[in-house]
């Protein structure tokens, strides 16, 4: 009998979680994309030990998870579990003329967002970085080719000669996030795997970024 609480208990616990207004506000905004808690006392409007309160309650239910930045030490960034509703999300719909993925390189993460995102949706994608390197990162290659995931062979491009007017903006890299001026229109704080090195890095992110174009490709359609 006590197998069959657990599950009932932690589903009542979500329940009881989201039973509140300012909670229901704050995964409104994670929904998509991820936020410091300076960024969500911004938007929401509540003071700062209201803010921890709900995060308490959301974290303590399973519902949010938190990490610092790897830009700045100091932030953290919060972010829904992917599994807080067990697959079920509001269908919240946008439109855009392109989704651009944004990272400092524009070696790895953006480049494999961009490529997962060709297959997933047909609004067009495009990436870019704020300090872009040399060429596309050894690693996002060999992920790309042992996961069979088509890359375009192009070279890292830089941000302000990519962007465009009416880009659905998506940074997919702290540092860029924090040092663009022009908030994007979702944040996805994906770990470098670049500064890891290993295939499993490359793996994780690559798994991070699938889930995340899952869920927004269907919510997104062509200007």
């Amino acid at each position: 009998m006590d197998a069959e609480r657990t599950p009932l208990t932690a589903r009542a616990a979500r329940h009881a979680a989201l039973a509140d207004p300012g909670r229901l506000a704050v995964v409104d905004r994670l929904q998509l994309g991820d936020l410091s808690p300076t960024e969500l006392q911004q938007a929401l409007g509540m003071t700062s030990n209201l803010l921890a309160h709900h995060l308490g309650v959301l974290a303590d239910a399973g519902l949010i998870d938190r990490h610092r930045s790897e830009g700045d030490g100091r932030r953290t960034y919060v972010r829904l579990r992917s599994d807080a509703f067990d697959g079920l999300l509001p269908g919240a719909a946008a439109t855009a003329r392109r989704v651009l993925f944004v990272c400092t390189a524009n070696s790895a993460r953006s480049q494999l967002a961009a490529a997962l995102w060709r297959r997933a949706s047909d609004v067009p994608t495009a990436s870019a970085g704020t300090h872009p390197a040399d060429r596309i990162a050894a690693g996002a290659l060999a992920v790309a080719n042992r996961l069979g995931i088509p890359m375009l062979s192009a070279t890292p491009r830089r941000l302000d000669d990519v962007l465009a007017d009416g880009d659905f903006v998506i940074t997919v890299c702290d540092s860029a996030h924090e040092e663009l001026g022009v908030r994007p229109a979702l944040h996805w704080s994906i770990p470098d795997p670049v500064r890891r090195g290993t295939d499993a890095a490359f793996e994780d992110a690559v798994a991070d970024l699938t889930r995340r174009v899952g869920d927004l490709a269907p919510r997104l359609t062509a200007a």
